[in-house]
């Protein structure tokens, strides 16, 4: 029998131009209200900050409970769990959120993970996706590193593509969402100007990774990983144009290993982050599937954990 990861591969890279809509606009559009505009982040506003999401999101879920929409009030209905923090949220289309794990205040070390395709709130807190994923990250830091003060942030802060349309092959999302993500970092950076800062990209995450990394270089990002890439548009690290450590992994049984790493007519991301050619130094990411980088117990968690607190000569080198 022949194995399900090529074919998944190539229905991504050769069936999806013949799609003629697209599911970008898909979602919740009309109902939802538009976010209210919050405070700037400093270190006096981050608790206005909070409060003035969480009733974002609190008038999302009653939104939603009147609308019957089941899971995406099922989702809202944890955000507003005691104790998480966000400090963005919009429920219009499939959703972005932002959320804080740790504190973000008194933290000397900040992870931001960037997430890839189908991100969205109904899945927000799934184990394979940024919230869960974030989660995984500060529990392993706190067993790694249990004096170091961090924070992890899960950062749907973009309009997340489907892996089921044209957009997932074109970086036009991407360069949207990197330039999303320099305005957050800037502020990330003004809410606690001590901390140093690591990246963690997955899949179309490291895209728009690659994109941003020439204007972080004002800003205190030691370590940008790309994991898990279908190529970043960029030709090497050095294209980069980044102060900080570019670090690359692909687990064994990841099916992008499979899509062609080349630019055909606006398709496609071109180069491999974890080719050697590229320059990016290699981390060790075991054998799990494309979803399972930040399994617990997982190699590639494990790694990702110590480029997030800086200990870069712990990580298992591939």
């Amino acid at each position: 029998m022949r194995s399900p990861v090529p074919r998944r591969a190539l229905a991504v890279t050769a069936a999806v131009p013949a799609v003629v809509a697209t599911t970008a606009g898909a979602g919740h559009p009309a109902p939802y209200a538009a976010p209210q505009a919050g405070p700037q982040l400093s270190p006096a506003s981050l608790d206005a900050r909070y409060a003035v999401v969480r009733d974002d999101i609190r008038r999302a879920y009653v939104a939603a409970r009147q609308l019957g929409d089941g899971d995406r009030a099922e989702a809202l209905r944890a955000f507003l769990a005691p104790g998480r923090r966000f400090l963005a949220f919009d429920a219009r289309g499939h959703g972005q959120a932002v959320e804080v794990v740790g504190d973000l205040a008194r933290a000397e070390r900040v992870a931001v993970l960037v997430p890839g395709a189908d991100g969205r709130l109904s899945n927000f807190d799934d184990p394979k996706w940024a919230g869960g994923g974030a989660r995984a990250v500060y529990r392993q830091a706190r067993r790694t590193a249990p004096g170091v003060r961090v924070a992890v942030v899960a950062w749907l802060g973009y309009s997340s593509p489907s892996t089921i349309s044209p957009t997932v092959l074109t970086p036009g999302r991407a360069s949207d969402g990197a330039r999303k993500l320099h305005r957050f970092l800037s502020e990330l950076h003004r809410a606690n100007g001590r901390a140093r800062m690591a990246l963690l990209c997955h899949s179309y995450g490291s895209v728009i990774c690659g994109k941003a990394a020439s204007g972080l270089r004002s800003l205190p990002v030691d370590d940008i990983a790309l994991y898990g890439s279908p190529g970043v548009t960029v030709s090497s690290v050095a294209a980069m144009h980044t102060r900080a450590r570019v670090w690359a992994g692909r687990a064994d049984g990841d099916w992008t290993r499979y899509v062609p790493k080349v630019r055909v007519a606006g398709l496609g991301f071109g180069p491999d982050p974890a080719a050697e050619s590229f320059g990016a130094l290699r981390f060790a990411a075991g054998k799990g599937a494309h979803s399972g980088y930040l399994r617990p117990g997982s190699v590639s968690l494990r790694n990702l954990t110590y480029i997030a607190l800086g200990r870069t000569a712990e990580v298992t080198r591939d």
